[in-house]
């Protein structure tokens, strides 16, 4: 069947093939769909192979180019500098990709290196004895009493860890600011120079402050009511003004009345008269 859709048959061959594709209906549905697979492949686009793919496909044709774990642990640091020549790159890349043991090993040194920069300016003393117990626990070559350290020396690295909260950067500004407070405290508002006498001091100041405060409230209380009691004076006064303005005013609409009255009375006199 390649054969025939390359085109390489000979005539005879070929002849006799597409009679059998003609009059056989199983071999012409084979021949169908092998046409049309070759033209959809023809037609598509081929995907992008990955790098695990690649390394796979090398593996299993040239395994002599793989590297072991232990190749790869050595050339780790000329990797992570850039020192690794091109082939060996390439190698070293390929095992990180097919080996799961390796592959999280770059990042993790990458990150350790990473930590290493950021607290190197934390760096802590190394405490006493510490040297020979790791030597003791690796390779055996100090002798148990020597591992621990003298009393004198574990009690100066007590002290140094107990100091270093108070001399550490961190709390070195705090400290300094309660020690300025304290100072001038004891000088400006204690009465006799102690911390019990700020006490005391602020004790006072917070009685004067509740007093001034209960006085003040009083006479808001007072001025509260006089204001009230004017507003109704002044509301009462008022109401009497109106009300003399209103007499005032029926008071003269009846003399008018009157007034206009009297003509009418001594009209028919006159016209008596």
């Amino acid at each position: 069947m390649t054969d025939y859709l390359d085109g390489a048959l000979e005539p005879l061959a070929n002849k006799d093939f597409a009679e059998h594709a003609m009059r056989c209906p199983i071999c012409h549905d084979l021949l169908g769909e092998v046409k049309n697979t070759l033209l959809t492949c023809a037609s598509s686009e081929a995907p992008t192979p990955d790098a695990g793919l690649e390394a796979r496909i090398l593996l299993k044709t040239v395994p002599e180019t793989a590297i072991t774990c232990t190749q790869f642990e050595e050339h780790l640091t000329d990797y992570l500098d850039g020192f690794l020549l091109a082939p060996l790159y390439h190698r070293w890349e390929r095992h990180a990709l097919l080996c799961s043991d390796c592959s999280e090993l770059p990042g993790d040194v990458v990150r350790a290196i990473g930590s290493c920069y950021t607290y190197k300016q934390d760096d802590l003393p190394v405490p006493t004895g510490l040297e020979a117990r790791i030597l003791q626990s690796t390779i055996g070559n100090v002798l148990p009493e020597q591992v621990r350290a003298p009393v004198t020396a574990r009690l100066i690295e007590w002290l140094r860890g107990s100091l270093d909260l108070i001399v550490s950067p961190q709390l070195a500004s705090v400290a300094t600011m309660l020690l300025v407070s304290v100072f001038v405290l004891t000088n400006t508002v204690s009465t006799d120079g102690s911390v019990g006498g700020i006490y005391h001091a602020s004790l006072q100041l917070a009685e004067r402050t509740a007093g001034s405060a209960t006085k003040g409230s009083a006479n808001s209380m007072k001025q509260f009511a006089g204001t009230v009691n004017e507003l109704m004076g002044t509301e009462q006064s008022q109401r009497k003004a109106n009300d003399s303005n209103k007499n005032q005013n029926s008071a003269s609409q009846n003399n008018a009345s009157g007034a206009q009255t009297k003509p009418n009375n001594t009209n028919p006199q006159q016209q008596n008269r």
